[in-house]
């Protein structure tokens, strides 16, 4: 399974209450991991038995160790396309509240990163699946374009509307969209996408294809302690559930319950343990 798209390095702060502007709070733990959402969904496709790795940009920035570190714990290889750029990776600051899970998140993400001429000398090289979240614009549409050659099946993390989806959603099989998700007109049936999954934490799941099947997948419930990178868990899942089921709904069904196990857990990376190895139907 191949995953392509941004990797940060996520300071995570636990606190007893979000912070005010202005107000200063001691947390009750913190940890330090790599994050974004490619990042996220392969560590989860790795915890649930998949070959994942990661292309991504992290650079030869001290911080840069800290990711490879915590991916390499967890089973995850790394391409990285520019492993001589000086610049820090992206850095995530998030507070965790205690009490129900809900997060704040402060990233400057992919901006300004570039590995031009490297991209498009990716090949898809046997992977099952291939997982985009388009923070690397060059990236996202070179390996789409490889994939859609080789006939591997292409899933889009549409957390928000990026310019490059002009171009990379005709390339994709199915698109996964945060309900905060919104494109400009046509729809995403009408640009190509063959399959439209739509998530809204803890509201069911969304879902339709171009030859006018829809439905939706009710969310397991679950009394949520961290919420931190559940919906990057969710694709990653996802990604996993289209290589072993065959039908929309059981591979919404299988992303829903591996997420929900993630926000029972406390920490960015406590709930893979619990994850390990789990089956689909």
């Amino acid at each position: 399974m191949l995953l392509a798209g941004l990797c940060t390095v996520d300071v995570v702060q636990r606190v007893a209450e979000l912070p005010a502007p202005g107000e200063k709070v001691q947390s009750l733990a913190v940890d330090v991991a790599a994050g974004g959402p490619a990042t996220n969904a392969a560590v989860t496709a790795a915890a649930l038995g998949a070959e994942a790795t990661l292309l991504t940009v992290l650079g030869a920035h001290p911080l840069a160790a800290l990711a490879r570190a915590d991916l390499d714990a967890h089973g995850v290889r790394v391409i990285d396309l520019a492993p001589d750029l000086p610049d820090p990776p992206p850095v995530s600051a998030v507070a965790v509240r205690e009490r129900d899970g809900e997060r704040t998140v402060v990233s400057r993400n992919a901006e300004g990163a570039t590995f031009i001429g490297k991209a498009p000398l990716f090949e898809a090289g046997g992977a099952d699946v291939v997982l985009v979240d388009g923070h690397h614009p060059e990236l996202a549409l070179a390996v789409a374009k490889a994939a859609r050659a080789e006939g591997v099946p292409v899933v889009l993390d549409a957390g928000s509307w990026k310019p490059v989806l002009d171009d990379l959603l005709p390339l994709v099989d199915i698109a996964a969209c945060s309900a905060h998700f919104t494109a400009p007109e046509p729809g995403l049936h009408q640009r190509g996408v063959p399959t439209v999954i739509t998530t809204a934490g803890p509201a069911p799941v969304r879902w339709s294809t171009a030859d006018g099947r829809s439905g939706e997948v009710p969310v397991p419930p679950v009394e949520a302690r961290d919420t931190l990178g559940a919906g990057d868990v969710w694709h990653g899942a996802l990604a996993v559930a289209v290589t072993r089921e065959r039908t929309v709904p059981d591979r919404i069904r299988f992303a829903n319950e591996v997420a929900a196990e993630r926000v029972r857990h406390v920490g960015p990376r406590s709930w893979t343990t619990a994850i390990a190895g789990r089956n689909t139907t």
